[in-house]
């Protein structure tokens, strides 16, 4: 199995943006958590703690703290012990989140119930090392899952029943219906 550097290492290897700590940090995470969703697996072993600035894996922390400005290299981890579907998981997350500047990542983690579960009644910038419990990572990312495969699958309908010509609610129930075999 992979470690947390190793995904760190294929991340600066394929990220296209800028990459600093935070981001690299939030980008592990959500690889990590859209992983455990798509692949039923965890990416890596180690724990995500609940940090003030968002999730961070400790051990990736300690090879970028020196870091004051843009990370160009991991020699820290080795991409190649990453599985295919590992790999695809992180381009999925590359795709979706790499545009997103450091602190938009961390906000965005920041109003997401695994990080705020995890650290309780800690106040806001306090420190903190709770652990991010996989069972909440898994519970709130599948759900957000479900909801994107349900918009994509209601936007199929649409566009299935403006080419067949069919209008309406029942249109669109009747297609979605098709769609999904039913």
């Amino acid at each position: 199995m992979a470690n947390a550097n190793d995904v760190a290492a294929y991340i600066v290897e394929n990220c296209k943006y800028d990459l600093t700590g935070v981001k690299l940090q939030k980008l592990v995470y959500y690889s990590y958590a859209w992983h455990l969703v798509w692949d039923e697996e965890r990416l890596f072993m180690e724990p995500i703690e609940a940090w003030a600035l968002g999730p961070v894996v400790r051990a990736v922390y300690r090879n970028h703290r020196q870091e004051s400005d843009e990370i160009e290299g991991w020699p820290h981890g080795d991409s190649m012990r990453l599985t295919e579907n590992e790999r695809d998981s992180i381009d999925e997350v590359l795709e979706e989140y790499s545009e997103l500047g450091p602190f938009e990542l961390s906000d965005i983690s920041h109003e997401e119930p695994p990080w705020i579960n995890a650290r309780g009644n800690t106040p806001a910038g306090r420190p903190s090392n709770a652990r991010i419990a996989d069972r909440e990572i898994q519970d709130y990312y599948s759900g957000v899952y479900d909801v994107e495969a349900h918009d994509a699958a209601l936007a199929r309908a649409n566009e299935e029943s403006l080419k067949t010509g069919l209008v309406g609610r029942q249109a669109v129930v009747d297609t979605l219906n098709c769609l999904d075999g039913s």
